[in-house]
């Protein structure tokens, strides 16, 4: 039986460590990708590595904006040995970075570099790990949001970015259809940052359930869209509902 393996960006910590937890544990080897937390990735690794009691992942650091480093990251999972005889079953699209600021006060280069992070870095590992992707009829998966089609204060630079994700998922889609699976999981009020914990509660006030989502109901939805063969093109919000009711 073939490995199925997996690239996840930004996995070290929050939503990317869930979805690289539950794949470990459901049979996968999954490339950590991190830019900085590699400890974190490697108490994760390890615990997972203990409890499932086989080799289960690799970590690979390396800042998305940059391109040497990108390109670096391609040249390890590419001469990897499970990806030369399996090829990559997945690819998630995870890293990410989110923070609040006015439009007026936000600088042209944070916004330029939620870009590379958002759309760049995407498009290019999709382009370069095509091969591999269609040797596995792998799919790939972009963690969007739920900001499509309304206005967040404070957030212009975060959610055009992650905007231009989503677009570029569903183009990929089409394109790459039948021989690669592209689809997007929104994630609705999740994990609350520090600094917006009271929008956060207002957000839960309007949630069909009534609670905020947890990690692992992220990691299920990618596991899903992963491993589903006949699911392209789809935007999946985990969100309790909310995408149902208005903002």
């Amino acid at each position: 039986m073939s490995t199925k393996v997996a690239l996840i960006t930004g996995a070290g910590h929050r939503l990317g460590a869930a979805t690289a937890n539950k794949l470990m544990n459901a049979g996968w080897f999954v490339f950590i990708h991190v830019r900085s937390s590699r400890q974190a990735a490697q108490d994760l690794l390890e615990h997972a590595e203990v409890q499932n009691d086989r080799k289960c992942g690799a970590i690979l650091q390396a800042d998305l904006t940059v391109d040497d480093e990108l390109k670096t990251l391609v040249d390890e999972v590419k001469n990897h040995d499970l990806v030369k005889a399996n090829g990559l079953s997945g690819l998630v699209h995870n890293a990410s970075f989110y923070s609040q600021s006015k439009f007026e006060e936000t600088t042209f280069e944070t916004f330029r570099n939620l870009n590379r992070l958002h759309m760049e870095a995407p498009y290019f590992l999709t382009q370069q790990f095509l091969p591999e992707l269609r040797t596995s009829k792998g799919s790939v998966v972009g963690i969007v949001d739920t900001s499509w089609g309304k206005a967040w204060e404070g957030l212009s630079h975060y959610t055009s970015s992650k905007a231009g994700l989503r677009q570029l998922m569903l183009n990929l889609a089409g394109e790459l259809s039948p021989d690669v699976n592209v689809n997007c999981v929104a994630p609705g009020a999740i994990m609350a940052a520090d600094w917006e914990a009271e929008h956060f509660t207002k957000v839960l006030e309007k949630v069909p359930m009534g609670r905020s989502g947890q990690p692992s109901d992220i990691a299920s939805a990618v596991l899903h869209l992963l491993e589903a063969s006949h699911l392209s093109g789809q935007v999946l919000h985990v969100d309790g509902g909310w995408s149902i009711e208005d903002a």
